[in-house]
């Protein structure tokens, strides 16, 4: 069985970095992390190219999802969006959510279509729909442990103090913790930790609106969780686009051989000889 989230918090801030699919999870458990996050944008721009303004459906979320959980023996965060419509779908996601082993879901409060938490023009739910959303939540869950984080991205559209406000009232409703996106100062972060008597999630994306700050500062400032959504998945982008220029100009891979995972780290990563040592075991049956 995985850790509990909850019981993970207990001693010191959970770093989540965000896997996009089964392998990238892989590598976040073999550097040592204790959980991880499903991240939205990092299945819409993964596996289909997309934006992150609620493209994908459930199903295809949950199908994602099921890969990557089923890879790793730490417990998972789904990014859940919206809730994929109102408070039934909601009951219907955290339900499904639960029977595929995740840890928890987070929940925002943008109205559809939403758009990525760190750009201008987004729309609210009113404090009172997003608050049904997340009693519908907590009463279609069945596992106590199953971490319910209420997303409020008031803080672009009504201010610190509105965010602060929909978040008391998400816990209100029975969220476990409440995750203030964007925010644009450390003394934002400060004052939203002061204000809200709950466990804090805090996302460290890059080329956002919020500013660069550490684990160990977010631990500093009382903050339970914290995502990196997209480092891995921005790096290896970027190493993918070096690596294929250099194909198309030099017509070889010779130059940048080094620069690989070998064959041999990639069988090691999927657990290739363990498929063997089946095969060959029911093979030995069938003689």
């Amino acid at each position: 069985m995985k850790p509990k989230i909850k019981d993970l918090m207990k001693d010191g801030i959970v770093v989540m970095p965000g896997a996009f699919n089964a392998i990238s999870a892989r590598l976040v458990e073999k550097a040592g992390f204790n959980a991880l996050y499903i991240s939205g944008a990092g299945l819409a721009n993964g596996v289909a190219a997309m934006p992150d303004i609620g493209l994908l459906t459930m199903t295809e979320v949950l199908t994602q999802s099921k890969y990557i959980i089923d890879a790793v023996d730490i417990p998972c965060i789904i990014d859940g969006d919206t809730g994929f419509g109102e408070a039934i779908n909601v009951m219907m996601m955290i339900k499904e959510m639960e029977s595929l082993g995740a840890g928890g879901v987070h929940i925002e409060d943008q109205e559809m279509p939403k758009k990525c938490g760190h750009l201008a023009g987004k729309s609210l739910v009113s404090p009172k729909a997003m608050a049904v959303k997340i009693a519908a939540a907590v009463e279609a869950r069945t596992d106590p442990d199953f971490l319910i984080v209420a997303r409020t991205d008031a803080r672009a559209v009504e201010g610190i103090d509105g965010a602060i406000k929909r978040a008391n009232l998400y816990l209100e409703a029975g969220a476990d913790a409440i995750f203030p996106e964007a925010l644009e100062s450390k003394e934002e972060f400060i004052l939203f930790r002061k204000e809200i008597s709950a466990p804090l999630l805090a996302n460290m994306t890059e080329f956002g609106k919020s500013p660069y700050l550490s684990a160990k500062e977010f631990e500093d400032m009382g903050y339970n969780m914290v995502i990196f959504p997209l480092t891995a998945f921005r790096v290896m982008l970027k190493s993918v686009a070096d690596a294929l220029s250099k194909l198309k100009a030099e017509g070889t891979q010779k130059t940048f051989i080094e620069e690989m995972m070998t064959r041999k780290e990639i069988y090691e990563i999927i657990g290739y000889e363990d498929y063997e040592v089946i095969d060959k075991k029911i093979s030995k049956k069938m003689k």
